[in-house]
């Protein structure tokens, strides 16, 4: 175990990014946990305010993210500085993550329905850090022989060909698949030749005469919906606390 893990992770530079992600994913669930326990009235744990002024996690997020980023930028990917730079950056990134609904809607959302972007985001977060760790590379570049690399033509083409199906992807509406398709590029190439979701810009722009694929995007896009989105929500419960009454005692957002 020893000898895998010191040549699968720690010679190719791989340490700093599984401390990241591990922080990252440690940091959420620690910081989901206090939030709930305040919510509910429980524990020692209270929200934090000067003078008045509810501070947020997001706020010490945001200063422990830059020094992590700026430090591991500086300290390249071996070292203890890498290291201790991703484990600073990982606590950040999931502050600030936890509290992704506030920043884009720039309200208070953590506990409402908005406030489940929070943990959809986090969740998809954590899943693309795991896939370089697993080994794939942006673009499908893994899937590239060493000839092709040599030969600048194909290689550069193959890049070209995996970012115009993430773009496609992407204006057809489906988000997840995009972000997946980066690393994974048949993820990409299923949502390109599938049909776009109904208000997507492709929708928009490539459906307004074909009412035959608008009526098959409508209803394939409806039983998609029915049949993940009741288990979505679910482990967004399960993740999020979104299910547990408010005693009357603050936001809990801390």
């Amino acid at each position: 175990m020893g000898h895998w893990f010191s040549r699968n992770i720690v010679e190719p530079g791989k340490l700093p990014m599984l401390l990241a992600l591990t922080s990252f994913v440690v940091t959420f669930l620690v910081t989901r946990t206090v939030t709930r326990l305040i919510r509910a009235g429980r524990g020692p744990f209270k929200n934090v305010s000067s003078g008045g002024l509810h501070i947020h996690h997001v706020v010490p997020g945001v200063v422990l993210t830059v020094l992590g980023g700026f430090g591991a930028v500086a300290s390249g990917r071996h070292g203890f500085g890498a290291a201790a730079f991703a484990v600073v950056f990982g606590i950040g990134a999931g502050l600030v993550l936890d509290e992704f609904a506030l920043i884009l809607h720039l309200d208070d959302v953590y506990w409402s329905e908005e406030g489940r972007q929070s943990v959809e985001v986090v969740v998809l977060t954590a899943a693309l850090m795991l896939l370089p760790l697993s080994g794939f590379s942006p673009l499908g570049v893994d899937d590239v022989t060493a000839e092709e690399r040599q030969d600048r033509v194909s290689f550069i083409l193959t890049l070209v060909l995996n970012f115009f199906l993430i773009l496609v992807t992407l204006v057809k509406g489906k988000l997840r698949m995009a972000l997946i398709g980066v690393f994974v590029p048949f993820v990409a190439l299923v949502g390109a030749v599938r049909l776009a979701r109904p208000g997507s810009w492709w929708w928009r722009h490539f459906y307004g005469r074909r009412h035959r694929s608008r009526a098959r995007g409508t209803i394939r896009a409806y039983r998609h919906d029915k049949r993940w989105t009741r288990v979505r929500r679910k482990v967004q419960d399960l993740i999020g606390g979104f299910q547990e009454r408010v005693p009357g005692r603050g936001s809990g957002t801390s």
